[in-house]
């Protein structure tokens, strides 16, 4: 059997067994609840209660779940990748922090109505985060040697400059403007609808085609620029490439839930340790994998304090921050150097 032969075989199991997982996953997170419905009632039954639930609360919630846990968890596989820095996240970059930005201003100058079901919110969102992109990028592009590097520290100190002006934005708004803004920074999945999916789902698609196209060069930047270019690779092309169609899942995500936390972080370092670091696996699972781990926390966060809910981007900070601690302390070789 060939090397070429084994690889596919390895590939279609993973894949496979992560895609069961994963239905298996979306086709029962929508059952769980405070209220407990019939599934037989909620079927036959389009007028029933139970349809309600099922059909207008929970599974809309859950897709929305599934959509923004994978594309954070991709990005944060082409990001640690195009970096070469274990600790890069989505949100490493400043995307985050921009969108953050463009949502809370709109908040401040009363922009988060809709009008005729466009909601300026995600738009204001989607705007800082693109202007932070194109400002990191620009940035990296002021020497005559693109740098991954220059790429990453202005990304940070993008960050940090939203974040304080952020805070500015914080200051001057009222009571009611400053909860608003905080409860948006927190994450969370709770206000939306089959339209919100069907919205976000052309940047999801678009963003992925655009990162798998190109995912088997990621396995060969990862040894170095040097040395990718040795091996014929356009590695600026292929920086330039992968940083914004990353950007693109995580700015269209943020501008609809807010940030959410360590989901791009640790599903790809746990994917490492179980999968190894060929890209063109990792990718698509982390893909289904990031889905699948949101919706249970999310699951999780909906239900634990019942009726009360917590938001989904507090609760995986909780569970993520000890958890990569650990991963740290006892699996450092791993974590740093991909075994």
């Amino acid at each position: 059997m060939t090397q070429a032969h084994l690889t596919r075989r390895r590939f279609a199991t993973i894949l496979g067994g992560a895609f069961l997982l994963s239905i298996s996953v979306l086709l029962l997170a929508p059952l769980v609840g405070p209220i407990e419905l019939s599934l037989p009632t909620a079927l036959s039954d389009g007028s029933s209660l139970d349809a309600e639930i099922l059909l207008r609360a929970r599974l809309p919630r859950v897709l929305f779940a599934a959509l923004v846990g994978g594309a954070l968890a991709v990005s944060g596989v082409v990001f640690q990748a195009i970096l070469r820095n274990p600790l890069a996240s989505p949100f490493t970059l400043g995307v985050s922090g921009g969108g953050s930005l463009g949502a809370v201003l709109a908040i401040l100058l009363g922009w988060e109505v809709s009008f005729h079901g466009i909601s300026f919110l995600p738009l204001a969102s989607l705007a800082g985060a693109t202007t932070v992109v194109l400002i990191v990028y620009s940035l990296s592009k002021t020497q005559r040697h693109f740098s991954p590097l220059t790429l990453l520290l202005s990304g940070v100190v993008l960050n940090y400059i939203c974040a304080a002006l952020i805070l500015l934005v914080h200051y001057f708004s009222n009571f009611t403007k400053s909860f608003m803004m905080m409860r948006w920074m927190m994450g969370a999945l709770d206000v939306y609808d089959f339209g919100v999916v069907m919205t976000l789902l052309p940047f999801i698609l678009i963003g992925l085609a655009l990162l798998l196209r190109y995912s088997r060069y990621l396995n060969v930047l990862s040894a170095g620029e040097d040395w990718a270019a040795s091996r014929g690779v356009q590695v600026e092309r292929l920086v330039t490439l992968q940083y914004f169609g990353a950007s693109l899942l995580t700015g269209s995500v943020v501008a609809y839930c807010g940030p959410i936390g360590f989901v791009g972080l640790i599903v790809p370092h746990i994917l490492r340790l179980l999968l190894g670091a060929d890209h063109r696996i990792l990718l698509p699972t982390a893909f289904l994998m990031g889905g699948t781990f949101l919706v249970i926390c999310d699951t999780i966060a909906r239900t634990v304090l019942a009726p009360t809910e917590i938001p989904v981007g507090i609760f995986t900070s909780i569970l993520g921050g000890p958890f990569f601690l650990w991963l740290l302390l006892h699996r450092r070789k791993e974590l740093f150097f991909g075994g």
